[in-house]
């Protein structure tokens, strides 16, 4: 929303990964990390191999952790002792090992997304900030969660909801 007050959340697309009573976890996932792509990434970790879509952005996932890469991908490529399960067919990892599968066709997941870093909040932290009307909440599309047109993923996933942008505006209650 225009009101949330933090400009490194300004007009962003969080995907929220794990959410209990003690903190929340999302990525964000319509802010490039500069030029940053995972051909360029995979050659600075020393990989090895090159990821089989190598052109594609790495993204700026949030600000804690900012060196800690999460990758969001399908549910095809899954490890049980490393993967977390988000739900709808998606889940995230955080492991050298997702990075080699995604080198390869037969290992790759169908669909993933690498970003550096997370969002996250405290004990009702999110809540709070929902009750603010800090945030709009909707569910995830495939197409805004892994497309690389970030530059529209915030006003496409507003239109989902059935919010123009156009007439959005940050004061509430306000006549």
């Amino acid at each position: 929303m225009p009101n949330i007050g933090d400009p490194r959340f300004e007009q962003a697309v969080i995907l929220i990964c794990a959410h209990d009573e003690t903190h929340a976890m999302g990525l964000r996932l319509n802010e490039p990390q500069g030029d940053l792509s995972l051909g360029h990434l995979f050659d600075r970790l020393e990989i090895g191999a090159m990821p089989l879509h190598r052109d594609q952005r790495v993204l700026v996932g949030g600000p804690v952790e900012t060196e800690r890469g999460f990758v969001l991908h399908t549910d095809d490529c899954f490890d049980p002792t490393a993967s977390l399960a988000i739900g709808g067919g998606l889940a995230v990892t955080a492991t050298r090992e997702v990075l080699l599968a995604m080198t390869d066709p037969a290992t790759a997941p169908r669909r993933s997304v690498l970003a550096l870093g997370y969002a996250g909040w405290g004990e009702g932290q999110l809540e709070t900030e929902l009750v603010e009307n800090a945030w709009l909440a909707g569910e995830p599309e495939d197409d805004i969660l892994f497309d690389a047109d970030h530059e529209t993923k915030w006003a496409r996933a507003m239109a989902r909801i059935g919010v123009d942008v156009v007439h959005l505006s940050g004061d509430i209650g306000r006549a």
